[in-house]
Formats: C-alpha cells, structure tokens, sequence
C-alpha cells in the first residue's frame, strides 16, 4: 500500500511538470520580432537584417505551437544561413537568440566533420549532444522544483542517523501478541519524549548547530564504469553504462563514510532530489525540447563548400559531409542513448565567411534547405564606436570592471575611444579583416603596461586614457605594416 501512495504521490507531482517543455515556448510569446530585436540591440551593433530574419524565426517556433494539429506537422523552419566576414556578430546572434528562447542550443563547426567512412565525427553527434544538453536542462529544471521537499527528507535522514528507533524488546507477551495496559502506557509516554527530542535535534539542524557533528552514512557505489562503444554510425559517442545492464543481476554494494552533518546534507540532497524526479518523464520531455525547438549553429559551413576544383588530399570528404548533412536538415530520424530524435523541426542556422568559395558552391539540395540568406555588413570606424561604448558587456566596460577588482577607476576620454575605434578600422583594411575581434587586440596592446604594473608598480586609485596615450601604443605598430600584421 505505501508503494502505492509513494506512485500516486509521484504521478501527482509530475502533472505539473510535464508543462516545462511548453513554458519554454511560452515565454517567447511575451517577444514579439521586434522585441526580440530590441533584446539583441543591447549586445550587438548593427546588422539589423540578420536581426530581423531569426526573430521572426524564432517567432515562428511559439506560432507553430499554437496551430491546429492537422497543420502543424506541416509547417517546417525557415532555415536561415548568415554570410559574412569574421568577427561581425554571426555566431554571437545565434547565441543571443538561444537564451531568449530558452532553448536547447548547440554550436558546432562544420570543418570539424567528416563524410561517413572516414576518421572522425559524423554528422548526427551534433543532435545527439543537442539531445544531451537538452535532458540535462530539463532534469535542471525538475531538480530545482523538488528542492525543498528533497531538503526536508534530507532532514528527516539525517534525524534518523542521530536517533536511531529504539528496538522493541522481545518478551513472552511481545510473541504472542498481548501487550498489557502498563506497556502501552509506557511505550506511550517513550513515544513521546522521542517526538520531543527528535524535534529539538530538527531545529538545531535547521540552525545549523549540528553542522560539525560527525555521522556515518551507507553510500552506494557504482561498480561499473561507463564504456564507449567502437562501432559504425556513430555509435562510439553513445556509450553504454554496463550499471544498467548488470544492475539488475549483481547486489548493489554500499560503503562507509564518515561525514560531517553539513557535508551529509549535500550528499543525500543530491540523492534524494534524484528519487523524487522521474528520469523518464524528463527524457520525453527533452527529447519533444529538443524536437520542437532546438537550435543547431552550423559555423564555417563554407569550409565544406567545394570551391574552386574538385577537392583533393585532406578535403576530399567535403561534399560527402554536405551530403550526410542534408538528410538531417531535411528532417529524419536519430538514433541516441536517450531514443529516436526527429529533426524535423529542429532550426538550424549557418554561416560561413565565403572568402574563397561561394553559397553557390553548396549541393542545390542543401542550398535549398537554407531558404533564407541574410548577408552581414563589414564593420567600420562607427561601429566599432558604438561596440565599445553601447552594449551592456562592451569592452571598455569589461576592463573597467577587470581594474575595479583591483580598487582602480579606470576611464577613457572621447577621443581616445574614437581613436581606437579609427585604428581598428585601419588595421582591418591594411592587413585581415577579422571585424570586431580587432577591438581586442588593440585593447590589450594598449592596456597591456597597465594591466602588467597594476598593483605592484601603479598606486593611483583613477587611470584616464587619453588619445595621447594611445597614440603613443599604437603608432610604432600601425606604421609598419609587417609588424602590424605579427602583432595586431
């Protein structure tokens, strides 16, 4: 009967739960395209095309949801693919959009892939690692909604420990079953100096008076390790945990701690927030995450394009990863550790500098996959203003923040950030265009004495950085272009 309650108890708790995978998509709604905008303007400057097609992307996930069930099989995502050079905000839009829509999300580098055949990793481990980021977030979020009832049977342990049930004494009239009135008296009033004890001993646990005090705990410990499995398709990232298969045959075996109170309560939290969730329940409900709205970022998809030539040498696999990573875009079935997973509604998002290929260079098929192009404009001197100066983790913040550790106000003038932004913007032109991560290079050049001397040697409590300062960093560097190139 009282496994029964404990299954009932369970299956109670679990009804609210199953609703996590649709909070997710509920919170979007308060987002609409141009919020959603509005929310990547704070940290990317800029770039308002690419801003606009995964908005309405990522809209487009909570519309889908609302639709009738007969249409919504039917609705795919517009897969959007971002071209552009480095450093102009691709991968950090992506990543932006994966927090606003609380969502399983993965990036992966394209480049890194090999055609089916060939040594190392196939196309189908970016959703099996999308599929593991997903259960961990769900089981995450399970975890924090058992947190105080795993707190109070964690107390209720450890109250166990420190007084122990008295054992009932065997007698004649115990074994036969009579017990006398004076007995029963006295069991009784036992019962109740115990309920007594047991409930000052709860509230010196709770104020942590008994943290210090050593108990002994039975720990279950894990025999088996977990093994990789060598075999095709992939199937050496699944892995196998020899636990559940010999699990059931061989005796679990527990050993002996000695642990603090306070150290215990961390222990046995952990377990017994791992008894009140469902491992099930949170499978089915990462694995309908990740199939509903999961996010994969294909980066330096054009490493994979085919380019001038036929590819030959190390390249050679470069249209057959294009090949085994159409049927997953198009939508079709993977095999995990966890169950099938179905790509079809999972919205992918590429993007490649195309420096020496071009979109066109993809197979049609996969081209076609990718119905929206947004191309990503080269940054300049105002830009790279606005990006030191406007976005809540700008740079010059960063630093500033890096020196108030140090109890040190660090500042710049006007002109000296215009000055670095003019340098950046002159470097990119006459060397590599590498966008914004051009901004850090020069920083750090121009900060690197301060952040050097800080604090032995500099005991000012305000540093200004004028244009004057910076002039002199940077202009032995800028002026000789092959030195530029080695060092900016």
């Amino acid at each position: 009967m009282e496994l029964l309650k404990e299954e009932k108890n369970q299956n109670g708790k679990q009804k609210p739960k199953k609703n996590i995978a649709k909070n997710s998509i509920k919170e979007i709604k308060q987002l609409t395209p141009s919020q959603i905008v509005e929310e990547l303007d704070k940290y990317i400057i800029g770039q308002d095309n690419a801003k606009k097609s995964v908005a309405i992307a990522l809209r487009n996930r909570w519309r889908r949801q609302h639709v009738g069930d007969s249409m919504k099989d039917e609705i795919m995502p517009n897969n959007i693919i971002m071209i552009g050079p480095t450093g102009v905000g691709k991968t950090e839009i992506a990543r932006r959009i994966s927090k606003l829509a609380n969502a399983p999300f993965i990036k992966v580098e394209a480049s890194k892939f090999t055609e089916v055949g060939y040594v190392g990793r196939d196309v189908e481990s970016m959703i099996r690692e999308l599929t593991d980021l997903s259960v961990n977030i769900v089981k995450n979020e399970r975890l924090k909604e058992v947190e105080l009832k795993a707190a109070e049977n964690t107390d209720e342990r450890i109250l166990d420990i420190l007084l122990p049930q008295a054992k009932k004494t065997s007698n004649g009239s115990a074994a036969t079953g009579e017990v006398s009135e004076a007995e029963k008296i006295e069991k009784a009033a036992q019962d109740g100096i115990n309920s007594q004890t047991r409930e000052k001993f709860r509230e010196m646990l709770k104020k942590g008076l008994l943290d210090k005090r050593m108990i002994e705990l039975d720990l279950s410990s894990d025999n088996f390790p977990m093994l990789q499995v060598l075999g095709p398709v992939g199937l050496e990232e699944m892995g196998i945990n020899l636990n559940d298969i010999f699990g059931n045959m061989m005796p679990k075996k527990s050993k002996k701690r000695k642990l603090s109170v306070a150290e215990a309560r961390k222990v046995l939290a952990q377990e017994e927030s791992n008894k009140l969730i469902d491992m099930d329940a949170v499978i089915k409900d990462a694995v309908e995450k990740v199939e509903n709205s999961g996010i994969v970022f294909i980066d330096e998809i054009d490493k994979v394009a085919g380019g001038q030539g036929k590819s030959q040498g190390p390249d050679v696999s470069r249209e057959g990863v294009q090949r085994d990573l159409l049927p997953i875009v198009e939508g079709s079935t993977i095999i995990t550790k966890y169950g099938p997973v179905r790509s079809d509604h999972i919205l992918f998002i590429a993007s490649g500098a195309f420096h020496t290929s071009k979109p066109s260079d993809l197979i049609p098929e996969l081209q076609g996959r990718f119905p929206i192009r947004v191309e990503l404009n080269s940054l300049g001197k105002e830009e790279f203003y606005k990006i030191l100066t406007q976005p809540e983790n700008a740079l010059l913040k960063q630093y500033s923040a890096l020196m108030s550790s140090e109890g040190i106000e660090l500042s710049f003038t006007e002109d000296a950030i215009i000055e670095i932004a003019k340098t950046a913007a002159e470097v990119n032109e006459q060397v590599e265009n590498i966008g914004a991560r051009r901004l850090h290079t020069i920083l750090s050049t121009v900060l690197e004495e301060i952040l050097f001397e800080v604090p032995d040697r500099i005991k000012k409590n305000k540093i200004e950085i004028t244009k004057k300062y910076v002039n002199d960093k940077l202009n032995a560097i800028v002026k000789n272009r092959d030195l530029s190139r080695y060092i900016l």
